[in-house]
């Protein structure tokens, strides 16, 4: 992934041995760290190149990062919204389900038909 991140411009080429093994920085490592949290949030990678940027530039304005993190939340919310909605469907389709020895199946019924109109 570091190489990744290199290629992004997310880090900076950092510094090899003789034997071609990198040689981090603390400011590398903390570097790594923002970058590991920022996907541990869900942010995608452009967004973490934004907030990098932004991190790195002390003269930056908060509502810029705020307004990436605002957008990052409406959609998190958006994907909520529509995995609530799957597993309300799901769990109605679960319930419906005999489970038993008949070949009638309301879930294969529903993938069957489900999008086609009735």
């Amino acid at each position: 992934m570091v190489r990744h991140y290199e290629g992004l411009g997310l880090l900076p080429g950092v510094a090899r041995t003789e034997s071609g093994y990198r040689q981090y920085s603390e400011a590398d490592v903390h570097s790594l760290r923002f970058i590991k949290r920022a996907r541990d949030l869900g942010f995608s990678m452009e967004e973490i190149g934004e907030l990098v940027g932004l991190w790195h530039n002390r003269r930056r304005a908060s509502a810029s990062v705020k307004r990436i993190a605002q957008k990052h939340l409406v959609e998190l919310e958006q994907r909520i919204g529509a995995m609530q909605t799957l597993h309300g469907t799901l769990s109605h389709l679960v319930h419906c389900c005999h489970g038993d020895a008949r070949p009638e199946c309301p879930i294969l019924e529903d993938l069957a038909h489900g999008m086609q109109p009735r």
